[in-house]
This record gives structure tokens, C-alpha cells and sequence, in this order.
């Protein structure tokens, strides 16, 4: 996301906060596609994506009086987000077992942006969707803000509450891994 469109962004939550639905309509219809995918890459089921969306989107709209622009206010929908599925998480003890057709789900969501559609053929996006998958969590979370949300290495660190040559390093690895993974 552009410069100008992060200001718009934080104008935009600014209006809302002060009772303009409409900016709140413009700030949804902008990051509720990136925000559904990351939730979907996340938890591997639509179901839970789709309680963990709404959940997140309420706690925006409940939080709008009190809203600051002290960050983007993409790193702070992402954040939310971030702490939502970290509760989630706890909750659950485990992460339970992608299913069986977490593949065929993830690829039939429709994202412009992602590094799927820059691989020429299908087969090489299920190879990177299988690489993807068999990262650790918090290898694949970063990665995914990064080249999906194309967020900036300090804005990630503010979403999962790390530094930001911890968010480097877990690019890293990640992306090695890809390699090897694609590659194998």
C-alpha cells in the first residue's frame, strides 16, 4: 500500500471515528480482502476465518472513539487480527491438522496480489502452497504480512510484538525454506 493510501486510510478512520459510516464502508471494502486471506492462510478453515473476520472488524468498530493514528491503520487491523488468532490459539491448545482440501480451498480464493499468481503454471502453485503450509507458524505469518500484505519489516514487528531483525530472520528462514520446498 502506498503512502497516500495509508494517509486515506488513517483520514478515513479518523471520519468514522467522528460518525461517518461511509468512510467506515471505503476502510472495509479496501482490507477486508487482504485481511479475509490472511485470516484464511492462518486457520486453514473458512468457518473459523469467517467468525475470526467479524470478530475483528467489531472490535474496530468498537475501538473507533478511541482510535489514534500513533501506526498505519493497516498495522493496527492487522494486529487485531494478530491477538485475535493468538487468543484463538490459546484457546485450542494445538493447531489442529490442515484438512484435506486446505489446498483447493486456499486456491480458490481470489487474490491478485499473491506470489501464486506470479508462477506461470499450477502445479508450481501447489508446490508453493505445499511449502507455505509446512512452515512454522511464525515463519509463515511473517512471510504472508510481508509479501501479501506487503507491509514494511517495523510494521510486522508491531503486529506480532517482535523486533524487527527477529521479523528478518524468520523472513528468511521462511523464504529458504520456499526455496528448498519449491525446488525439491
Amino acid at each position: 500500500m502506498n503512502e497516500a493510501s495509508a494517509a486515506a486510510d488513517e483520514v478515513l478512520m479518523l471520519a468514522y471515528a467522528a460518525g461517518d459510516v461511509r468512510a467506515f464502508e471505503q476502510l472495509y471494502a479496501r482490507h477486508r480482502g487482504p485481511l479475509y486471506r490472511f485470516l484464511m492462510r492462518q486457520l486453514r478453515n473458512a468457518a473459523l476465518a469467517d467468525e475470526v473476520f467479524q470478530d475483528v472488524w467489531q472490535r474496530v468498530i468498537a475501538a473507533r472513539a478511541s482510535w489514534q493514528p500513533e501506526a498505519a491503520f493497516s498495522t493496527w487491523l492487522f494486529r487485531i487480527a494478530h491477538n485475535r488468532l493468538n487468543d484463538h490459539w490459546r484457546a485450542q491448545r494445538h493447531r489442529p491438522a490442515a484438512p484435506e482440501d486446505a489446498d483447493q480451498r486456499v486456491a480458490g480464493l481470489a487474490d491478485p496480489d499473491t506470489p501464486e499468481r506470479q508462477l506461470a503454471q499450477f502445479e508450481q502453485r501447489r508446490d508453493l502452497q505445499r511449502a507455505l503450509a509446512a512452515l512454522p507458524d511464525d515463519q509463515r505469518e511473517v512471510l504472508v504480512l510481508r509479501l501479501e500484505q506487503e507491509l514494511t519489516l517495523e510494521e510486522i514487528g508491531q503486529i506480532t510484538g517482535v523486533g524487527r531483525e527477529t521479523v528478518k530472520s524468520r523472513l528468511r528462514y521462511a523464504m529458504d525454506k520456499l526455496r528448498a520446498g519449491i525446488g525439491a
